[in-house]
């Protein structure tokens, strides 16, 4: 409580805070309102779809009510993902990404820039299309719907602008505090859902539920500030002898975050969206069923989590920086055996943090499975609960780190 009233007491870091709050709540104005032509009453079937509930968790909590900012920040997200992905087969991206230090960083995140309005003009074409199928808005004509692909680009620049705006001045990751106001502001509804759906007859699987919540939340909790710490030496020299500096370097166990599942729920909605489309309901019916839509869900999370690690997480620049530094794993040859014993050790800690990934995934339909209750899933697993820890622990961490240079300082 001590540490909350000092932010306040900081003028800086208090003008901080009501900045992303301004910002925070500017943004949820422009996702309550819609765009021309839209049903109110099929916005029922946004809620109750999977493919636009994970859109819609991407996007902010704006695609649920089909606003000016429908695609929020997918498209900068795509193309994100899309220009790491690149550096696997193009080296000169590669060597962008990984080499060039901040400079390098700030042109590759330019290109994500460049390439978010070409992403969101597709993506949002592709979505009214989507939505005129389903009915949720009516037939546009050529201008309108030219209108409101224009609308919708212009909403993602916006919802881009405003979460770089948050990371320059404010606190945090601007992209992750938007999201994470995205998920929070549905709480409220979710908890009216589960008071108006109350039956006395439900109150041991309520408690079921919450004690269920309780415990997996906090397991999401240790699992995402876990460690595996390698000891490193380095070399130094004392008064003409040389003596040893000992220190660390830490693995998380899940250095992948939310990344894997959403890659695994966007493969997953593919098909789901094109059988619904073309109407085959061989394939509907197999997704449909718990049992095969959780297994392959978590396999999927699994593979992801080894798969984008390996793109963000390079032992042999490690090596090299270890090696340049003087720094020397003990017991370990320098060069390519340390390399190899990072990623021996690395492996072994992701397959605890990729199991432990995919089973937060499927928790949610586990929990509603055994409970029966349906509201406020986010607090069983999911995506959403590993992005609200995720969000206010770094977030914590930040105005931690700020108050204590602040600290010093006097």
């Amino acid at each position: 409580m001590a540490k909350f009233l000092n932010i306040f007491k900081e003028r800086d870091l208090r003008n901080k805070v009501f900045f992303i709050l301004a910002i925070l709540v500017f943004s949820r104005l422009l996702a309550n309102i819609p765009i021309p032509g839209v049903d109110l009453i099929r916005l029922q079937f946004m809620t109750e779809n999977q493919f636009f509930g994970m859109l819609g968790l991407l996007t902010g909590g704006s695609l649920d009510k089909v606003s000016l900012v429908l695609l929020g920040l997918g498209p900068y997200i795509t193309a994100t993902i899309i220009f790491q992905l690149l550096t696997l087969i193009i080296p000169s991206m590669e060597k962008l990404y990984k080499e060039e230090g901040e400079q390098g960083r700030r042109k590759f995140n330019q290109y994500s820039r460049i390439a978010t309005p070409i992403i969101a003009a597709i993506q949002g074409w592709a979505m009214l299309s989507y939505l005129k199928q389903a009915q949720i808005i009516g037939n546009l004509d050529l201008m309108t719907t030219i209108t409101a692909v224009l609308a919708v680009v212009a909403g993602s620049m916006i919802m881009m602008w405003l979460g770089e705006l948050i990371t320059e001045k404010g606190i945090g990751n601007g992209v992750s505090l938007l999201i994470f106001a995205g998920i929070v502001t549905g709480l409220p509804v979710s908890i009216g859902g589960m008071i108006g759906a109350y039956d006395a007859s439900l109150l041991i699987p309520y408690i079921a539920f919450f004690i269920a919540s309780i415990v997996i939340v906090s397991a999401v909790v240790q699992i995402n500030e876990a460690r595996r710490n390698i000891p490193v030496s380095y070399a130094r020299r004392i008064r003409g002898d040389y003596g040893n500096s000992n220190t660390y370097l830490p693995l998380t166990i899940n250095p992948a975050g939310v990344i894997p599942v959403i890659f695994a729920i966007s493969i997953l909605m593919v098909p789901n969206m094109i059988a619904t489309y073309f109407k085959w309901d061989a394939v509907t019916t197999f997704l449909a069923n718990p049992w095969a839509y959780g297994i392959i869900y978590f396999v999927l999370v699994f593979l992801f989590t080894f798969f984008y690690t390996n793109i963000t997480f390079d032992p042999k620049t490690i090596s090299s920086n270890l090696q340049k530094s003087s720094g020397f794993i003990p017991g370990i040859r320098p060069g390519e055996a340390t390399t190899n014993y990072i990623q021996k050790v690395l492996n072994r800690v992701l397959v605890i943090g990729a199991s432990a990934l995919g089973l937060i995934a499927v928790m949610p339909s586990i929990v509603q499975g055994v409970t029966g209750v349906t509201q406020a899933s986010f607090l069983v697993g999911g995506t959403s609960l590993l992005i609200i820890v995720s969000v206010v622990m770094e977030t914590m961490r930040q105005i931690n780190a700020q108050l204590e240079m602040r600290e010093y300082d006097i």
